[in-house]
């Protein structure tokens, strides 16, 4: 099969369904086979109004009205565009604009609640029941055929229109079929957003290629009441879920006692965790936290992925759980990987399978050998086809190496290694400081504040550069309300923590909770950040800064 739609369909029956979960706990269902009628007439629909290869943005809540929406562009070969619903007020209007306008999409699709808020978007409601599904004609389609076009995050960049083919999409879930082994998945549960790579094909995508349930809910009803989640796994017998290591936090430090005594997580046989650095810290106390409610230590599935290798470039297989291993943190500061048992932990993202991946020197090009830090490079059939409309950024990113001797190679921007066959990362390009000559890894020094600090909210460490070249460490870190204890005080035990561990200056800011700008995934937009913080646009509730960064924000003012 070369298409998403033909090896979708050769799956349907009344005997799997999808169940969206609302926030009054209400379910609603839909089975594969009435998807399928449903996305058949909106696929009419929509050849009907010409709109076959051209590009239409999906503004929807969660919910299943997405899911029939999306099939329908697959369906009727018009590429979907995943976005969230905009919020009020201009700058989320004028993203919503500057998407459509990066894409050339002429039209909006959306639910009948939102139509008329959004009708400065030329929004549409594709209502299959005006359509007849026995109408639809499959369109020609093969492996190079666009299915969607997946927007990144824009964690280091604006976003971009990542093009995902069929054949990108089928080798991708393919690879997540894999990981299962001889056990298929039955049932997934999840609350990710639908707009987001990792709950786009990690469970929408995925639930439909395997011919498994879904059981989902909406992310705010996730953040509100991080239960709700755990409580699908008990209920429905879920036996895989998937979330960034946010979702995992946010439960270990949120969900009760008396919760927890009402939890059942035993059916579960896969937790998938990526999208965001993976913390060893985070798996462990969510393990001794859930292990009560029949959570196991084999459960865990770290991986690593990103939009434009569809989503999976590595994962760990069912049943083996974690690795976590320790390195000197004065080496990883040169690029080397040397374990030391008391070192800096890192988590194992798996072995590399169905794909090609090499660990590369950034600047000269050159392979490196295992334990040598370096930028990933991938190449396979799951590598993206490019960003629309953006030939010199698609060069740039997807056709690294010589072409000719190597085929096409994917620059991730990220930074990792290889080591007895497992894929450790540790972080992205953009975003290391260099101190006088060391490579210093935001997240180390964010995860030494929290330390120092555990009833802080999120934090960003970011590099500023002072007027003699040199280079200088800034961390924003947000107080959560009602914090107790004096302001100075705090920011004295964060700066104190972390320069006693990394031996660098440095200059704090803290804000209110909300300040730290993170993606819709969840991951921190360190540069976004950096941005604020020069342009003098932050609010700090306290600040301890060096002189001659004083000095450059004043000027700023």
């Amino acid at each position: 099969m070369t298409d998403f739609v033909t090896h979708v369909r050769a799956r349907l029956g009344d005997d799997r369904e999808f169940v969206f979960v609302r926030d009054d706990g209400s379910p609603a269902r839909l089975t594969f086979a009435e998807l399928d009628r449903r996305a058949r007439a909106t696929a009419v629909w929509l050849a009907g109004r010409g709109l076959t290869d051209q590009p239409v943005l999906l503004l929807y809540p969660a919910g299943l009205e997405f899911t029939v929406a999306f099939l329908g562009c697959l369906y009727a070969r018009v590429p979907a565009i995943p976005a969230p619903l905009p919020d009020a007020g201009a700058p989320h209007a004028n993203r919503v604009r500057a998407l459509m306008r990066d894409a050339g999409a002429r039209l909006v699709l959306t639910d009948s609640a939102h139509a008329a808020e959004l009708s400065g978007f030329s929004a549409c409601v594709a209502d299959p029941a005006v359509a007849d599904p026995d109408a639809w004609t499959p369109p020609a389609m093969t492996a190079g055929t666009i299915a969607y076009l997946q927007y990144t995050s824009g964690s280091t960049s604006d976003p971009r229109g990542v093009e995902v083919s069929h054949g990108n999409l089928l080798h991708n879930l393919e690879l997540f079929r894999l990981l299962a082994r001889n056990t298929p998945v039955r049932r997934l549960a999840g609350w990710l957003p639908h707009y987001h790579d990792m709950g786009l094909v990690g469970l929408q995508l995925q639930a439909l290629h395997a011919g498994a349930d879904l059981v989902f809910m909406s992310p705010a009803a996730f953040v509100a009441r991080p239960v709700r989640w755990l409580e699908l796994i008990s209920r429905y017998s879920a036996d895989w879920t998937v979330s960034p290591d946010f979702g995992y936090a946010w439960c270990t430090r949120r969900v009760t006692d008396e919760q927890l005594a009402g939890l059942d997580l035993s059916t579960l046989t896969m937790a998938l965790s990526g999208a965001e650095p993976i913390r060893a810290g985070t798996l462990a106390e969510f393990e001794r936290r859930f292990a009560p409610a029949g959570f196991r230590p084999t459960t865990w599935n770290p991986g690593y992925g990103l939009a434009e290798c569809t989503l999976m470039v590595t994962c760990v297989p069912q049943g083996q759980g974690v690795t976590v291993r320790r390195f000197d943190p004065s080496a990883l500061e040169r690029h080397r990987a040397v374990p030391l048992p008391e070192g800096t932990p890192l988590v194992a993202c798996g072995p590399v399978s169905g794909l090609d991946l090499r660990i590369v020197d950034p600047d000269g090009f050159r392979p490196l050998a295992d334990g040598e830090i370096g930028e990933i490079w991938v190449s396979g059939p799951s590598v993206a086809l490019g960003y629309r409309g953006r030939p010199a950024e698609t060069r740039a990113t997807f056709r690294a190496g010589d072409s000719a001797q190597h085929g096409r190679w994917l620059r991730t921007g990220d930074l990792g290694f290889l080591l007895d066959g497992q894929l450790y990362v540790t972080g992205r390009i953009k975003d290391v400081i260099i101190i006088n000559g060391r490579n210093l890894y935001p997240q180390d020094l964010e995860e030494a504040a929290a330390r120092a600090n555990p009833a802080a909210g999120r934090s960003a460490a970011f590099g500023v550069r002072r007027g003699d070249g040199g280079e200088h460490v800034v961390l924003v870190q947000e107080i959560r309300r009602g914090q107790p204890g004096d302001l100075g005080e705090t920011a004295d035990r964060v700066m104190d923590q972390v320069t006693r561990e990394f031996g660098v200056p440095l200059s704090l800011m803290l804000v209110a909770r909300g300040a730290v700008r993170q993606t819709t995934s969840g991951k921190l937009r360190r540069r976004h950040m950096r941005e604020l913080f020069l342009s003098g646009t932050l609010t700090p509730l306290y600040a301890e800064l060096e002189p001659a960064l004083n000095d450059l924000l004043e000027t700023v003012a």
